[in-house]
């Protein structure tokens, strides 16, 4: 994944923020809108617009465009920082493929020592019980 081809590819939308603020939300855009079109993007390999496509499928549009917003400062600047940061992270975390597990069977050590530590605890039952007279 090459993120300076990707970032490149990202479309960037100045909104009116909601919420409070008083004068300053209704005068200045600073909400921004990412849209990252996923089949069309060179930075990404087959493969990985298919995983995306899958693990992502719920925040993808119907044309698989990929939409994420950003109001949490007060800057346009620093929420599209923001926002890059998040998409960026975001496609780390949906193409990164976990190892598959082996499959491993105790050592002879560990086995020998379960079976005499059943051994004594079953002996240590069978003392309590009273003698057959």
């Amino acid at each position: 994944m090459n993120t300076s081809i990707l970032i490149k590819e990202l479309k960037f939308k100045a909104i009116r923020s909601s919420g409070s603020g008083g004068q300053h939300v209704n005068k200045v855009s600073s909400k921004i809108e990412l849209t990252f079109n996923v089949m069309a993007s060179a930075g990404l390999t087959q493969d990985q617009k298919t995983r995306i496509t899958q693990k992502l499928s719920s925040r993808l549009t119907k044309t698989g465009v990929l939409i994420l917003h950003c109001d949490d400062s007060r800057s346009q600047h620093r929420n599209k920082e923001l926002v890059i940061k998040r998409f960026v992270s975001l496609l780390k975390t949906n193409l990164h493929v976990a190892k598959k597990r082996k499959n491993t069977k105790p050592s002879k050590a560990a086995v020998k020592k379960r079976l005499e530590n059943k051994k004594r605890q079953s002996l240590k039952k069978v003392h309590r019980k009273k003698p057959d007279m």
